[in-house]
């Protein structure tokens, strides 16, 4: 079993709990990332207010940084241990986190994994301005 944040309805802070999960499985062409550092961004908070309507009940979050522990059937250049990070991964705000194998970007050993957590969805909206 994993862990995650999840909420049942919109609202402020207190609809967010914290439960136990069924882990997750990748699947082709996915990994299973145990994160390190999740990225709290305002479309989070958007969604938890309703603003931004989701299913429910819902884990919020899609960026972070962590390590590889599982691979999906057609995975290539990725390894179980090995150090990435990623956005637009759904379900963040968990202890085990499916990510597309094509999104998740490797981590250089001499990048601090929280530092390289925050960096996606950065560049990202930089390039994109």
């Amino acid at each position: 079993m994993a862990h995650a944040i999840q909420m049942d309805q919109p609202g402020g802070p207190e609809v967010l709990h914290f439960r136990e999960v069924a882990t997750p499985v990748p699947g082709h062409g996915e990994v299973l990332v145990r994160p390190h550092a999740i990225g709290v961004n305002f479309i989070d908070i958007y969604r938890r207010q309703g603003i931004y309507p989701v299913s429910l009940p819902h884990i919020p979050g899609f960026e972070g940084a962590g390590e590889v522990v599982a691979r999906g059937e057609g995975v290539t250049g990725l390894s179980i241990g090995d150090r990435v990070a990623f956005c637009e991964a759904a379900d963040a705000y968990s202890t085990d986190v499916v990510v597309a194998a094509d999104i998740a970007l490797p981590i250089p050993e001499n990048m601090d994994i929280d530092i390289a957590g925050a960096l996606p969805l950065q560049g990202i909206t930089a390039h994109y301005l």
